[in-house]
């Protein structure tokens, strides 16, 4: 079953826009998109299980240039 997240991200000020290029690179991230708000970016990844989902967000996402902080989302599915 495949795994669904919404990962929120707070960068550093001024790199939303560089965070947000490098995301949509990434081909397990469907949608990423600067915020305004308590966020700074969100992105929506799609992978096929947990452990992949972990994978990407501590080795790919977290380790991005501007990166501060994420926030992690499990979507439920049917």
């Amino acid at each position: 079953m495949a795994a669904i997240a919404l990962v929120l991200l707070s960068t550093e000020p001024g790199q939303e826009q560089q965070v947000v290029v490098a995301l949509n690179n990434m081909p397990e991230v469907t949608e990423a998109l600067v915020l305004f708000g308590e966020y700074d970016v969100y992105c929506k990844v799609v992978v096929d299980d947990f452990s992949q989902l972990s994978s990407l967000i501590l080795q790919n996402i977290r380790t991005l240039n501007g990166v501060v902080e994420t926030t992690t989302l499990t979507a439920a599915t049917n």
